[in-house]
């Protein structure tokens, strides 16, 4: 918002001189017989500073204009405090509804890869609850990892642990998860390595 001062290019407790000196620079700069080939903008911000300078250099008018500006000014404060604060609202609200439609659309694809659906059967069935492509392959790849993540820890918890050759537990950071070579040599022979 451009107040007078600012028109003027004063500060708001600028003193009458500095006001006259003010207006005296800026109307030389915008006056229209110096701004050729600008004559319209030039004569439009002339007009604007002369209408300053009669506000300004009245001390009962730019008393008015002062009170007038600082009530208008707290009145726009509170509005513009008040838009903010329901943008942010809205934000709030957008960022939860779109929390809860991922919450729903990773619970979907969880309970079909549950029932043991693979990646791409996740990703149609959450395009089809009209989930967005990019957030559907996000949470299908995510899901799909993890369920193969479960699958692999759940096949290991299942396989017997192997014993040093000592014959002592070995400490687990020194256990060995079975490879291919372990489970051939088993079947082979019936012994772990």
């Amino acid at each position: 918002m451009t107040t007078l001062y600012a028109t003027l290019g004063v500060q708001a407790d600028a003193t009458l001189d500095e006001i006259k000196q003010a207006y005296r620079r800026a109307a030389m700069k915008w006056h229209p017989d110096r701004n050729l080939g600008r004559e319209a903008e030039a004569h439009a911000a002339f007009q604007e500073i002369r209408d300053a300078y009669a506000i300004l250099s009245d001390a009962e008018q730019r008393q008015i204009y002062d009170e007038v500006f600082e009530r208008e000014m707290r009145r726009w404060q509170v509005e513009q405090e008040a838009q903010e604060e329901q943008e942010r609202a809205a934000q709030r609200e957008a960022q939860r509804v779109a929390q809860e439609q991922y919450e729903k659309m990773v619970a979907i694809a969880m309970r079909f890869a549950d029932d043991g659906h693979n990646r791409d059967v996740l990703f149609g069935v959450l395009l089809g609850r009209d989930c967005e492509a990019e957030l559907a392959a996000r949470i299908a790849d995510s899901v799909s990892a993890l369920q193969a993540s479960r699958q692999a820890s759940a096949a290991a918890a299942q396989a017997p642990e192997p014993a040093a050759a000592s014959g002592h537990d070995t400490p687990e950071r020194h256990r060995r998860h079975p490879g291919a070579f372990d489970s051939f040599w088993h079947g082979l022979f019936g012994v772990r390595s």
